[in-house]
């Protein structure tokens, strides 16, 4: 497949499949769209604080304002910082849509759809900045660089898109699929909140925060110091190990009890007939003037 191909095909399925798991649960849950779009609107919430919060993050280490690690730390020092930045927030943004905003969900199905909204609007977004993508590039392809691009970053430019249109096909397919692996680690992360208000319990949201830094940071640390393939890799373990834990939320989700209603007692056969004080035409005239 050339890349001409590959890349928006890439992008289509990164919109297609979420759409597609979304589509398979509303038929099978029956709970219509409402949550999966509570959950999209959970993911964007996040990241309205979360890139700033980084863009942030960043320039005070450029600047010096915050110190940086040694040099042989950096990697280790920006998978920690970048795992735990998107734990905490996005955790903490699922946890208050539950308190606050998906207040009747608390049920294990509720918990995957939301989490699949959740999942699935960062998979349709990428994906549509990906399809953005393929039309810019495809339209500098033929450009003339020269009157377009400084000439210190000339190279670079001319590489960057060189290296866009030589790429193999199953590397460009790389980023669909893990888009499919990280709908069920976003589902699992969706669980874990869950049990903390289910449970009353706030580890199990210390819990998410942990594994979604975990998760993360892992993805980080891999691709910067083995490569694409091997952060694929871990990215798919983590689906799995993400999948198991769905379905052990599944069978350790509380039991709701029915609602206690008074019992409605017994009817009482009516009192017998006191024929002698029964009101007659007699007795009525015998009263009339007393």
């Amino acid at each position: 497949m050339p890349a001409a191909l590959a890349h928006p095909f890439n992008a289509i399925l990164m919109i297609a499949l979420p759409s597609a798991l979304g589509i398979l649960l509303e038929r099978k849950f029956h709970l219509g769209w409402g949550l999966w779009w509570i959950g999209a609107g959970t993911f964007i919430f996040s990241q309205v604080g979360h890139i700033p919060f980084n863009i942030a993050l960043t320039a005070l280490f450029q600047r010096g304002v915050l110190p940086s690690p040694p040099l042989a730390w950096t990697l280790v020092f920006n998978a920690v910082i970048l795992g735990l930045s998107a734990g905490l927030w996005e955790e903490l943004a699922r946890y208050a849509t539950y308190r606050w905003w998906a207040k009747d969900a608390r049920s294990w199905r509720k918990g995957v759809m939301l989490g699949a909204g959740h999942g699935g609007i960062e998979a349709i977004l990428t994906g549509i900045l990906v399809l953005a993508n393929f039309f810019y590039l495809l339209a500098m392809r033929s450009a003339d660089l020269t009157s377009m691009v400084p000439a210190d970053q000339l190279g670079v430019a001319q590489q960057a898109i060189s290296n866009y249109w030589s790429a193999p096909w199953y590397t460009i397919l790389l980023g669909a699929l893990e888009r499919a692996f990280a709908l069920p680690i976003q589902i699992s992360f969706s669980l874990l909140v869950l049990q903390s208000i289910t449970r009353k319990q706030p580890g199990w949201l210390f819990l998410a925060i942990g594994w979604h830094a975990l998760v993360d940071g892992a993805a980080v640390f891999t691709l910067g110091r083995w490569g694409v393939y091997p952060a694929e890799a871990i990215v798919g373990a983590f689906c799995l190990l993400s999948l198991a834990v769905i379905f052990a939320m599944r069978r350790a989700e509380p039991i709701e009890e029915p609602e206690q209603t008074e019992a409605i007692p017994p009817l009482q056969p009516p009192p017998p007939i006191d024929f002698d004080r029964m009101e007659t035409p007699e007795k009525l005239d015998e009263t009339r003037f007393q």
